[in-house]
């Protein structure tokens, strides 16, 4: 039997990211995308920016939750964890930046490590960098669409205008999070201060490096879904739980027996799960009871 099986597009939830200096738009921005993501649906906001985006309750209809320090990656765990648990369909984090240089965010939670170690630095990277990937890799698992901020490191650049004047403009650069943070998200957009988003890294060949104005957030937001969708239809919530259910009965070894073969068919997780996948999926956890367990700790991905 072949180690490898043919590649299918499965469809996908958002997960998209929205950059910028200060006052670029990025609240104003994910709200707007939450709105078309949600389809209906209920938008948690997780608003570490002292409650701004509820200056915007009046046009957009969403509950939120503000945040202040500590930052800790586990407080932001926690709540996209109760957000899945009340039935979200999205949820927006402003600012990712906290919880990474923030009052008790990562880099605090390093420095601090550090003294205790002596100044030494890897090993005080040795406690923060699992609580930042723990923090990922909850927004990763969200079944439901994430749309995060992150503040830019901001620059002031001289440049002439149409009438050969030099002005003074300030511009976003790299995100103020973690290096390599932005290849986590299916899509990131640039918001620069005069509100123009431009998708700088996305799947997407539709969006790829085009700029949009606020006013045309919806047209932006109609071609990513319909990439979005296309492909195998994901597995409705309850088709999920009931693969959760039949697992949750088996006996622990089963369970690493189930994880271990799992692995090896290449089958996604189950929040990711797809029709096309399910029969498959159904009939291995229908014959848990008659693998062979391995050596493995490996248990199925929810």
């Amino acid at each position: 039997m072949s180690l490898f099986t043919k590649a299918t597009k499965a469809q996908a939830k958002a997960r998209v990211a929205f950059c910028g200096p200060s006052g670029a738009g990025k609240t104003y921005w994910s709200l707007l995308w939450a709105k078309k993501l949600a389809d209906g649906g209920k938008i948690a906001f997780i608003d570490t920016e002292r409650s701004s985006a509820s200056l915007y309750a009046d046009k957009f209809d969403f509950d939120t939750l503000s945040m202040s320090p500590p930052y800790h990656p586990d407080r932001l765990i926690d709540a996209i964890k109760n957000a899945e648990a009340e039935g979200y369909a999205v949820i927006v984090i402003d600012s990712l930046t906290h919880f990474w240089q923030g009052k008790g965010g990562v880099l605090e939670i390093v420095d601090e490590a550090k003294g205790r170690f002596g100044g030494n630095q890897y090993m005080a990277w040795g406690v923060g960098t699992p609580l930042q990937q723990a923090m990922v890799d909850a927004l990763l698992a969200f079944n439901g669409h994430v749309i995060v901020t992150m503040r830019s490191k901001t620059e002031y650049t001289m440049e002439k205008n149409d009438k050969g004047k030099t002005e003074i403009k300030k511009v976003g650069m790299a995100p103020q999070q973690r290096d390599g943070i932005e290849y986590e998200f299916t899509l990131v957009f640039d918001v620069d201060i005069q509100h123009r988003a431009v998708a700088s890294k996305t799947r997407c060949d539709t969006l790829a490096d085009r700029s949009f104005q606020p006013n045309a957030a919806e047209e932006a937001s109609d071609i990513f879904l319909t990439w979005l969708t296309a492909g195998d239809p994901l597995l409705t919530q309850n088709e999920r739980d009931a693969i959760d259910n039949r697992i949750k009965k088996l006996t622990p070894a089963q369970r690493r027996a189930l994880g271990a073969e799992w692995a090896r068919l290449g089958l996604p997780k189950v929040n990711a799960m797809t029709e096309g996948r399910h029969a498959e999926a159904l009939a291995l956890v229908a014959s848990a009871d008659t693998l062979v367990e391995e050596t493995s700790d490996e248990e199925v991905p929810a």
